[in-house]
């Protein structure tokens, strides 16, 4: 068999209908539009939703609310899919798209929830993390580790707390150098007025 003895199977292909080419090919003159009326127009079809002028139902519904730009679609992993993964197991996102809990395209955003038991110890990386799923994951022993932004948003925070109380519990200038406290009481309120060391 050569290239150039391949063709498509029978019946796989139709021939284009070609409209407008003379009285002679059955669909010449009004090109099988018919005579005059909305069809017969050029653009005359309408979209869609169109109900002849009347108000359309996509507008006589009422709106309420709307969908956030930076909204994080998460593919959703419960703790009963983890049952296949043996004890002191690593599991990732890499790790849970070969075991087909979830689909590679999905791997870059994955939460998990507590729905469902642990019943050894695994090392759980993710996105997220539901409250209910990191308390059974800690109390089978295991723990939890968080990836990318969320990672680095507790980082921060943590760094913001730390410096909050860091500065909430420093001790006043008095109390770490007496001498510098009298100092700038003499310098400041507590330095006598210039009328009373003299009258004159």
């Amino acid at each position: 068999m050569r290239l150039d003895d391949l063709r498509p199977a029978k019946g796989a292909t139709k021939t284009r209908k070609r409209v407008g080419r003379g009285p002679g090919s059955g669909h010449g003159k009004t090109a099988a539009k018919g005579h005059k009326g909305q069809g017969a127009r050029s653009g005359g079809t309408k979209g869609g939703g169109f109900e002849g002028g009347q108000m359309p139902l996509y507008r006589r519904l009422p709106k309420r609310g709307f969908t956030s730009r930076n909204r994080v679609e998460y593919a959703i992993v419960n703790l009963k899919a983890l049952a296949g993964f043996s004890a002191n197991a690593v599991v990732d996102p890499d790790g849970l798209v070969t075991a087909g809990v979830i689909k590679k395209a999905d791997r870059d955003a994955v939460k998990v929830l507590g729905d469902g038991e642990v019943t050894h110890a695994l090392t759980v990386k993710a996105h997220a993390v539901s409250g209910s799923a990191r308390a059974k994951i800690e109390a089978a022993g295991g723990r939890v580790e968080l990836l990318g932004a969320a990672a680095d948003a507790g980082t921060q925070a943590g760094a913001g707390r730390a410096l909050e109380r860091r500065g909430a519990g420093a001790p006043a200038l008095e109390a770490t150098n007496p001498e510098a406290g009298r100092a700038a009481g003499r310098t400041g309120a507590g330095a006598p007025a210039p009328e009373a060391t003299n009258p004159e």
